[in-house]
């Protein structure tokens, strides 16, 4: 340890004469970074709405709800006795929640096919949910790597908000029970939100940028504008990009029941329960689900012919520096993440059509939200030629995943509003979201 010790505080020593010694000056300045321009080519998606982009996309055209009424069963607590899984399914002041439907069937997500198996024991549902949707992104980008170079140029970039609660409210159980002896040695590769990105890469050998978000709500944004960016500096030329959540369980919908964030006033009326901009919202309905797209450079994307739904032009990021939950009153954390986010674009915010809102169904968060539109897009946003929506009433809050699937659902809007999708980029969209 002495040894060891000496030899760091060398190397300190080192970089401190370094830093101020003129003998960086002999150093020619980086090369510069050149310009490269970041394509949508691939989408996967695992949603209350459905499993898979199709399904997902035509139940929110035709103004269908994945909300639905919570059962005890719901609450992922297998192990726990009758008594207490009652007595916690009553406590709980909100009873409405967007869960992924499973089954065989198709639009379901097939928990035998991607959950339950024993060579899949490392495997949490938020994990299983990303290996689904990179599987589906991934056939429709018909990018899948064979060559050394290609998986060493292609990089995965997938986070969530909070991972896999159920499974340490499980292993809490085992010490209250003087059991840990029974904890499973897969527990912490379940819980660590990096898993997900890293089964993607293993699956695939892909050996490129290897990057997990968590930043909360804005994760699965986060995800595909640090992937972009990536990208941009010529680290990856493919980055699978997004977020994955799985919060149906008791611990996680007690806690944001206990901060007051979530729905309580429809528990009887589920699909009338998540309703953002309206002036009967009274919280966020809690939802899971996934979302991904495979991210290319240009020039590498039509040269081998690929499908290109869309080009991401810009990304803004801030922070509110205001409090832990509520945003300040006039809005700039929110203005100055899509004044960055239009200035890094080259549009002009008259330019746009379309906004996504973050809008999550709160009184107060709602609110603001629509004053930072106002003033970014002033006299734009009331004259009626710019729209904006919030797909949540269709999905509730969807937390690490929700950016990341509002993106998809934006990139559909302007995909669909363009029958010859080489002139795609005559579209004048730009996707905004921050957090």
């Amino acid at each position: 340890m002495i040894i060891a010790r000496r030899k760091v505080i060398r190397l300190l020593l080192g970089l401190r004469q370094f830093s101020s010694s003129p003998a960086f000056q002999c150093f020619n300045a980086p090369p510069p970074i050149p310009q490269r321009r970041v394509v949508v080519t691939g989408l996967g998606m695992v949603t209350p709405l459905g499993c898979g982009v199709e399904t997902s996309w035509k139940r929110l055209i035709n103004g269908e709800c994945g909300i639905r009424v919570l059962s005890p069963e719901d609450l992922k607590m297998n192990d726990f006795d009758q008594d207490t899984l009652s007595q916690t399914f009553q406590q709980l002041t909100s009873k409405v929640a967007a869960v992924v439907p499973t089954g065989s069937a198709d639009g379901e997500f097939n928990e035998k096919l991607w959950i339950h198996s024993r060579d899949q024991r490392s495997i949490a549902r938020f994990i299983a949910y990303a290996l689904c949707c990179a599987d589906e992104a991934l056939k429709d980008a018909n990018w899948l790597p064979e060559e050394r170079k290609e998986k060493q140029r292609t990089g995965v970039s997938i986070g969530g908000g909070i991972g896999s609660i159920s499974d340490i409210l499980d292993a809490a159980k085992l010490i209250c029970e003087k059991r840990l002896r029974r904890l499973s040695p897969f527990f912490i590769p379940r819980i660590l939100i990096n898993m997900a990105a890293g089964h993607v890469s293993m699956k695939y050998g892909l050996q490129g940028p290897n990057h997990a978000s968590v930043t909360a709500c804005a994760t699965g944004a986060h995800s595909i504008g640090d992937a972009a960016r990536m990208i941009h500096f010529g680290d990856a030329d493919v980055m699978i990009a997004g977020g994955t959540e799985s919060t149906i369980d008791a611990l996680s919908i007690a806690g944001f029941c206990r901060s007051r964030a979530l729905a309580t006033k429809y528990n009887m009326l589920p699909q009338e329960a998540s309703r953002p901009f309206d002036s009967g919202r009274d919280g966020f309905v809690i939802g899971e689900g996934c979302g991904l797209m495979v991210l290319e450079e240009l020039t590498h994307a039509t040269e081998r012919g690929a499908k290109i739904y869309a080009e991401l032009r810009g990304y803004g990021m801030s922070g509110d520096a205001h409090h832990i939950t509520q945003p300040p009153d006039n809005g700039e954390g929110a203005i100055l993440s899509m004044q960055r986010a239009l200035e890094q674009s080259g549009i002009h915010a008259d330019q746009v059509d379309y906004v996504n809102a973050h809008a999550t169904s709160t009184p107060l968060g709602d609110l603001i939200e629509a004053k930072a539109i106002k003033a970014v897009f002033s006299d734009h946003a009331s004259s009626g030629a710019l729209a904006f929506s919030s797909t949540k009433g269709a999905t509730g809050h969807l937390l690490g995943a929700a950016g990341a699937v509002e993106a998809i659902f934006t990139v559909l809007a302007m995909h669909h509003l363009q029958e010859d999708a080489d002139k795609i980029c005559s579209l004048k969209f730009i996707w905004l979201w921050w957090n």
